[in-house]
Parts: C-alpha cells; structure tokens; sequence
C-alpha cells in the first residue's frame, strides 16, 4: 500500500461506534481480493468517500480511479465511455475510442447510483463481472480488464429487484461484499466532530473565523433529522462561513426548518422510513447469505450478537432466530 494513502480517520472521520466499524470493515475490505463491492447509504452519507477510500487503502492504489455516474449518462453514450468503440461503430465515431475499463485496467471503477442502469446496461455489466471480459463497440476481438468494481445506491436493491426494476442476477452478483453507511442522524455527536472539521477547512477556504458553536445550536442540532446527512451539514456551514460574520454559529444563521426541528409527524416518519430502511438492509443481507446469520452479519459489518438485538428491535425474530 503506498505510503500518500491518508489514515481512515482522516477520511472517514466520527467517534461514533458505527463509523468505527465502517472504518474497519473498509480496511479489511480493501485489502480483500473482494472484486466487487456494493455500498448502501442515504443520499449525503458518503458512498463516493468510501468508494475512494477503499481504493486508496488496497493494492490497487497506485492504479487508477475511475467515477461513473450512472444516472448522469445515457445508457448508449454510458456504453460508449465504458467499453469504447472502434471508428465507425456508429454515427460520429471518427475515431477509435478507448473506454474508461481499459484506461481504468488494474485499478477501481466506481458505479455510482448503480441501480439507474438501464436493462441492457446491467445485461451488460453482469457479462462483465462474470467474464472480466469485454468488446469495443463495432469490434470482433475480445478485451480483458482487471479491475475492482465498486457500485453504490441510496435505493433498497432487493426492493428493487422484486419490483422487477433491478436484475437479481447482478443484484446477487454485485453483492460479493456489502458496506452500509449509517444516517448522520443515527451518530450522536458526531454531527460535532463533522462540524468542527468542516468549520476548520470552510474558514481556511473562505477566510472566515468561526470558531464555536452556540449551545442552543447544538440542541437544534441534535434534535434536526438530517435528511440530507454528512452533506446537508457541510452545506449548511460552508454557506455560514461564506455569508455571515462572527466567531459562534448562533441560531440566527440557521434556516428555519433547523431551528424549530422536526415536527412530530415528520420526525415519526423519518424514524418510520429509518426502520423500513434498516430491516431492508437485514433481509438482504439474510437473503445473499442464504439465510445464515454469521455470514450476514459480517457483509453488514455487524457482529453476530448486534445482528440477532438489531432484529429483535425490529421485530424480525418473532421466535424463529436465525442461529
């Protein structure tokens, strides 16, 4: 592993047990022969930061990283920038075209938002990680291509899949090795440890000084759902540095949905949604491990014991325990 990979507090950064299992598990994963890795988190957790941490702490860190969003290109062009194509595949290509999986050879390729491939993108992608092989668009001869595929959702994929919308077949496939980021709101204080490192980068960056934290702030904080998690909150700093003056973030520089918090009924439906959201996560992961809770509870970074009182909180026990 080169020596310029930052520590995973560093880049993962909370004092949350939750986050100090994830940092672990993405270690150990890292340095796995793992070829395909499936990140689960709400929008703002930081799939894109594990995805890059995973690849600069394993051995492929010296090769490259290669972000793709699926949902950001269309399924022919996304074909095209994946694979390549050779001059005069179609209309436009003047020339041979290399694709991101042989400038990416021996390195990471990132998927992210994953289950916005079109059907026969994920035909595709499935022939590709079973085959680690591939041809440019208008081309006879095959390629082969060594790289760790690293995707990532903020959806349920075996909802997804069972609402036809998602290939079992890639779902299964993809799930060599599962990693789920906790909701900012799921951390206790780390929403602190965040601030304090975003509010030290933002007064660099933007030349400004805060330096505190006003206690009532820190009570709207805690009670605030952050549906936008990690993200939401460095947002909300970043605009803070940018604009006001001062050395306390104050309850005047907070929007108002902030200050006032969650209203009873939509607090219930954040922690109603967490709930659906987090026994999804357990029947899938029960569902790749065919049913046997060790193996579960090791692709969900759980120990087996956190697993079976998980489960009992969510009612899914019910005197059938899963050994």
């Amino acid at each position: 592993m080169p020596e310029t990979a930052s520590p995973l507090t560093e880049t993962i950064v909370g004092d949350h047990p939750s986050i100090v299992a994830l940092r672990d598990l993405v270690l150990r994963v890292a340095r796995s022969r793992a070829s395909s890795v499936l990140i689960y988190g709400e929008t703002g957790t930081g799939k894109g930061l594990v995805a890059r941490a995973l690849h600069d702490h394993s051995s492929r860190a010296d090769k490259g990283f290669t972000e793709i969003n699926c949902a950001a290109i269309p399924g022919n062009l996304l074909e095209s920038e994946l694979f390549g194509h050779e001059r005069g595949a179609f209309t436009g290509a003047v020339a041979r075209k290399e694709g991101l999986l042989e400038i990416a050879h021996g390195g990471s390729v990132f998927l992210d938002e994953v289950r916005e491939l079109e059907p026969m993108m994920q035909a595709k992608i499935l022939t590709l990680l079973d085959s680690r092989r591939f041809r440019r668009i208008g081309a006879v001869r095959e390629l082969s291509t060594d790289v760790r595929f690293i995707a990532a959702t903020n959806k349920i994929l075996l909802g997804e899949v069972n609402a036809g919308r998602f290939r079992d077949d890639l779902y299964y496939r993809l799930q060599v090795v599962s990693i789920n980021l906790p909701p900012l709101r799921e951390r206790g204080d780390d929403v602190f440890v965040l601030a304090e490192r975003f509010l030290a980068r933002f007064n660099r960056t933007h030349a400004s000084g805060f330096t505190r934290i006003d206690p009532a702030v820190e009570q709207a904080f805690r009670r605030y759902a952050w549906p936008g998690n990690v993200r939401e909150l460095g947002n909300l700093l970043e605009r803070i540095c940018i604009l006001e003056s001062g050395d306390t973030v104050g309850l005047e520089h907070l929007p108002a949905r902030i200050v006032r918090g969650a209203p009873a009924a939509q607090a219930g439906g954040y922690a109603e949604r967490t709930s659906r959201y987090q026994r999804s996560m357990i029947e899938a992961a029960l569902a790749a491990a065919g049913g046997n809770a060790a193996r579960a509870a090791e692709s969900l970074g759980l120990s087996r014991h956190a697993l079976r009182h998980q489960m009992s909180k969510l009612g899914l026990l019910q005197g059938d325990d899963p050994g």
